[in-house]
């Protein structure tokens, strides 16, 4: 069965929490990327920062993205996956959880994300619609 660790993008680029939203956009511009993870200065992972964010909690708020810190909107616990956690773990999580990204740990450590665009090109049709439905409702 194929895993977490085989379908990743792998040497995943972290914004700090104390970094400036501004700083994690111009870092998503450059690296053409529309999330990254939020980690903090234990290096351990504090979630998930996407370009909806900074457009709905941000800027729609009228806020200052130069002054609002990244670890801001990091939201209670990262949902993760293990590194050796299987393709079925990985659709029911992304299912359950309703998230299009998984940033991929092994042990404590952040070693890649699973993007819903990895799990289409490396699944069976089948498999990859029932996400796509789940992740649609």
């Amino acid at each position: 069965m194929t895993t977490a660790r085989e379908i990743m993008t792998p040497d995943t680029t972290c914004i700090g929490a104390d970094d400036s939203v501004l700083a994690a956009a111009k870092k998503m511009t450059e690296l053409g990327v529309g999330a990254l993870p939020i980690c903090g200065t234990d290096e351990k992972l504090k979630g998930m920062l996407t370009d909806r964010d900074i457009v709905v909690k941000v800027l729609g708020e009228g806020k200052d993205p130069a002054q609002v810190k990244a670890g801001e909107l990091a939201q209670g616990e990262a949902v993760t996956i293990g590194a050796d956690d299987d393709a079925e773990e990985i659709l029911r999580t992304m299912s359950r959880r309703k998230v299009r990204r998984l940033p991929v740990i092994d042990g404590h450590t952040l070693v890649g994300i699973v993007a819903q665009a990895d799990v289409a090109r490396a699944l069976p049709d089948p498999n990859v619609g029932d996400l796509l439905e789940a992740l649609s409702t």
